[in-house]
């Protein structure tokens, strides 16, 4: 499923791949549970046009870092784009990496502009009791996606046929092709001693979902107006946000230099 002119790279710690092309820079972020391999079909179409490459956020695939707070995951940004030798690169982020590539936009990190597929913010600042409330049960985001599970390698292979057994009917996945959900899958799990670690792990969700709401850059609605540079906003229909078209074209409407391309297909629109 790989080009064959990519190559993986170890950044500080964080695991990246570029997967080559000729054309500007291009760096893609991907979301919670997920890994650089994700953007395999996406960067195969893409480059003859551009150069792309990727990497493993912090807490996930092959990255052993984990956050000790709930802002370097998108902070990282910077230093993978300078080791990887990008030059003022496009980002493009989906889900949870969609709002990493816009809250380092926001911050002033340095981007030529952003891209960001069904990862929005749209709602006003929650206090922390209120964002509490918002979020899934720890349980049910084990029951989801088994996140820090221990599994033999068994475990693990039996774990991964399901999840490709049920990609063409499940709400992340279908249309997707089961090849490429069983390579981001694979990639999820870190191996040490012959035990695999689904990865992120629960402690790696708890602290990025607690961000300090007396930061300047916070996951709301405001977080848009301090985004000067082009920015392009890809909605999924069947999505997580397809009942927030109408917030999300408020947001495509504040600035000349936005866009936005609504998609019939579910979160994954990536991938297809």
């Amino acid at each position: 499923m790989e080009d064959i002119a990519s190559r993986d790279i170890l950044i500080d710690g964080f695991a990246a791949r570029d997967f080559g092309g000729d054309g500007s820079d291009v760096l893609l972020v991907h979301g919670t549970g997920c890994n650089l391999a994700v953007w395999t079909p996406f960067a195969d179409r893409l480059n003859k046009n551009f150069r792309l490459a990727a990497f493993d956020m912090r807490g996930h695939g092959q990255t052993q870092l984990e956050s000790t707070d709930p802002e370097q995951y998108w902070r990282d940004i910077a230093a993978v784009s300078d080791g990887l030798g990008l030059r003022n690169p496009l980002l493009v982020g989906h889900s949870t990496g969609g709002y990493a590539v816009t809250a380092y936009a926001a911050s002033g990190g340095n981007c030529r502009g952003i891209v960001v597929i069904d990862g929005f913010v749209l709602d006003g600042r929650k206090t922390p009791e209120d964002a509490k409330a918002y979020h899934l049960t720890r349980q049910t985001i084990w029951d989801m996606f088994r996140y820090g599970w221990r599994a033999s390698r068994a475990e693990r292979d039996a774990y991964i046929k399901d999840v490709c057994a049920a990609a063409p009917s499940d709400w992340l996945n279908a249309g997707v092709d089961p090849l490429m959900v069983d390579a981001f899958t694979r990639r999820s799990f870190f191996e040490t001693d012959g035990i695999f670690l689904r990865r992120p792990t629960m402690e790696e969700i708890d602290v990025v979902r607690a961000p300090d709401p007396k930061s300047d850059i916070f996951p709301s609605v405001d977080i848009y107006d301090k985004i000067n540079v082009p920015a392009g906003f890809v909605l999924a229909s069947k999505g997580l946000y397809g009942n927030r078209r109408d917030d999300l074209l408020g947001v495509v409407g504040q600035r000349t230099n936005r866009c936005f391309l609504e998609v019939d297909c579910g979160h994954n629109a990536h991938l297809l």
